[in-house]
Order: C-alpha cells, then structure tokens, then sequence
C-alpha cells in the first residue's frame, strides 16, 4: 500500500490532469457563447490548493489562511487583515467594531448619522440600519460615480460621526476630501474597498486610507473565493474588536488551535463572572460567526498571485470598451477616473444622455437577447428599493444624478476572462443596435 505522501503527490498530478481535461479554455462562438459581465479566471494551482487543504480536512481556519491573510497585508502594506465569509460581512463587521463600548466616546450610537451614498450596494448601507444609526445620502457625480465632494462637505452635521462609502466599480473616491474632512470632524472613515481591490489613488492602495476597509471575493470581484471576504486595518485596537464581533464577540484572540495567548487564561474578572473563568468563553461583544474556512483561502492564495495581471487586464479592458462606446458620443457619458486615481476597473459603466432616442432598458435587452451580459448600477436609488423605503434615513441636498443612474445608466464586464474575439462581437452588435437609430 502506498505510504500517504506518496499518495497525495498522485492526487494532485490527477488533479493537475482533471484540471486540464474539464476547465481547458472553450472556444467562443459568436451569438452562442454568452459573453458574461464577470466570471472566474483560475487556472490548474487554485484547483491543487483547494484539493490540497481537503486533505488536509482542518476546514476551519488553518494554514492556508494564515497564508492568504498575510499575502493580502504584504500586497497592500497593512498590518492587520482579518478573514470572513464574504464581503458583505466584512462591512458589518468593519461597522460592528465601530460600535464597541471599549472606544468610548468614539464609538457610534444610535441615532448618530453616517455619511453614504444612495448609488450603490445594499451592504454599504445595511449595517447602519441594523444598528440604529441614520445614513446620510449625498448625491454622486457622473461620470465617476463617487461621491459629490461639494455636496459632502454640506452633509455633515453635528450627529455626524462616520463616512462609510465604497470605491464605485473600482474608480477611487475622492480621498483627499474624505480623508480631510474626517481629520477636521473627527470623524471614522470606512473604505468599502469590495469593487476595488488593486485600484490606486496617489499611488497608494485603496483601502488603506481608512480606519477600516473591506474586500469581496464573491465570483464576480477581482480575485474569487467562491463567497468570501476581508477586512483590513493598521489599527491593533480595531483589528481586535473586529475578531472579536467575528469570532461570537468572544474576549479571546487566540488563534485556532492554540490556547493561553494572553497568559492570563484563568486569572482573569469579567463582568459578573467568577474570578478566573475561562477566557475562551468570555464574551465580551455581541457577535458572529463569520469566519473563512481554509478551503477557501486556499483558493484564495492562489488567486491572490494573480491579482497584479488581472488588474492590467481590466484596466486594458476598459481600455478596449472606450474605444468601441466612444464612437457615439452623442448617445453615452462614458466613465472617467477620479482624479490623481489609476483604477482597476470592476465594469465599464455607461450612461444616456438626455435626448438619447432610445432607452436604456431597450439597448439592456438588446445587448442581453444577442448573450452580453449587462447590469445596472447596483440598487439605483436605494430609498425606493422596497427595504429601505420605510427606514429612517437623510437626504443631504437633492439626488438628481442618483435619479438618472437608476434609470439611465448600466455596466458591461471589464473582467480578465474577456477575449478580443469577445469584444469584436460586442462592438458589431453595438453597432446593429446603433444603426437602427
């Protein structure tokens, strides 16, 4: 019988072999291969990694964790990265820390506002909701999609004591008002980084201006772990109490399989307990569990490698799609970098112009009956979603482009899976659709 090493070494080369033999690159064929907005772009490693840590079978947090974790600090030059299960419990979690009784006065409470934008994904504003807090909407600028800075610095009022706002489709916000204002207000700034990982403003990392910021690994983001998500801080404070609120809200840090970090285990009072109960089950936050099994950051740490290619190849992307789209200037707005920023796109985003003779939804279906697959901008206007129209919420101002977003404007894929071939085929049916006007 062959010893376990030398079985493993055999099932990895099967793998190797299986990999080559299933996820070999499909030929496109115009008109029947669908030409997705997003997709998964991997390569034989991720499928070794993930079959590697199966066998391993520790599936809780491990050694591949460990590894993805500190491939995404090295990358971004943080010091803290701390794993989940997705990206949208990344953002509860970066707000949940904020929360804590242990910052004091600083911590947000009920009733307190923080600052968003109405333009755009649901889990940016969901955990201001869910505690209590009053999001305030500002309206975006077109064609970045950001945040308007004039409208911002309006916005704040004495109950301001959080700006929470991701990087639309890659393309940075403008960090210098952002990161100014909240020096000036003491305010806490969260970078929903989820759309945007690799994207640069001033040569700097998005999200790693911050307090805290987020990432996604959903299929459809820069690198993929299926579901799953992180948050990044150089704060050790905050990196704590994000551990803990994902961790059940427990006091201890200790890592997985490890035990007696803090010396003081058993020697320890908390709230009304006895002296010296455990402190592995102490709890000291209300909490989750919203922890990244090491399956995941196995795939994760393969992927990860492939991030500084997969961002030039969206950046060439959208670089493929403005020439095709520029072509009829008198129909689309197309996108514009922030200033001082060099993203790497998450979408191409387009929007009509007034006047344009057709509609949106007409060139969406269009596009989608010929297999190119199109999306809106997120929730459109998120106060007339049918979630939050009954919420409590404050409008800063008037929301006029959010309007014209919600019904003007949609994305096609930037993603590092799109062929040349695909993007002749987009361009003719472009240009079909164009011609009848």
């Amino acid at each position: 019988m062959a010893d376990i090493k030398t079985l493993r070494q055999e099932i990895i080369s099967k793998t190797i072999e299986y990999y080559q033999a299933k996820f070999a690159q499909k030929e496109f064929i115009s008109g029947k291969t669908r030409v997705n907005y997003a997709g998964r772009v991997f390569d034989e490693k991720e499928l070794v990694n993930a079959v590697d840590a199966s066998l391993d079978f520790w599936l809780t947090e491990g050694r591949f964790s460990e590894e993805f974790a500190g491939k995404i600090a090295e990358f971004l030059d943080v010091e803290h990265v701390l794993l989940t299960n997705s990206g949208s419990s990344a953002n509860l979690l970066a707000f949940s820390a904020l929360t804590s009784e242990k910052l004091g006065d600083k911590r947000l409470k009920a009733g307190d506002e923080v600052i968003s934008v109405a333009a755009g994904f649901p889990a940016t504003i969901t955990p201001i909701i869910q505690y209590g807090l009053i999001p305030v909407f500002v309206d975006v600028h077109i064609p970045t999609y950001n945040i308007d800075s004039k409208q911002l610095k309006r916005a704040i009022s004495p109950k301001t004591k959080c700006i929470f706002l991701a990087h639309t489709l890659g393309n940075p916000f403008n960090l210098d008002v952002v990161m100014d204002l909240a020096k000036k207000h003491n305010l806490w700034v969260i970078e929903d980084n989820c759309d945007a990982f690799g994207s640069r403003y001033r040569g700097k990392f998005t999200g790693t201006f911050g307090h805290l910021s987020t990432i996604s690994f959903y299929p459809a983001h820069h690198i993929t772990t299926g579901e799953g998500g992180a948050i990044v801080t150089n704060d050790p404070q905050l990196a704590k109490l994000v551990r803990s609120f994902r961790d059940w809200g427990r006091d201890c840090y200790c890592a997985g399989g490890e035990n007696n970090t803090c010396g003081k285990r058993f020697s320890q009072v908390f709230g009304k307990l006895p002296l010296g109960y455990d402190h592995k089950y102490v709890y000291s936050e209300i909490g989750y569990n919203l922890k990244m099994t090491d399956w995941q950051a196995a795939i994760g740490s393969a992927q990860i490698d492939k991030l500084p290619v997969f961002c030039e190849k969206r950046k060439a992307n959208f670089n493929r799609h403005h020439a095709m789209w520029s072509k009829y200037p008198q129909y689309f707005i197309l996108p514009e970098a922030t200033e001082h920023s060099d993203p790497a796109w998450f979408s191409f985003i387009v929007t009509l112009k007034d006047g344009t003779p057709f509609t949106r939804d007409q060139l969406t279906t269009y596009l989608n009956n010929h297999l190119i697959e199109t999306r809106n901008l997120f929730a459109g206007n998120i106060i007339k979603q049918p979630a939050f129209m009954n919420q409590q919420f404050r409008i800063a101002g008037e929301l006029t482009n959010t309007e014209k977003t919600m019904t003007d404007t949609f994305f096609v894929g930037t993603y590092p899976g799109l062929t040349e071939e695909m993007f002749a085929y987009i361009e003719s049916i472009l240009d079909k659709f164009i011609s009848n006007y």
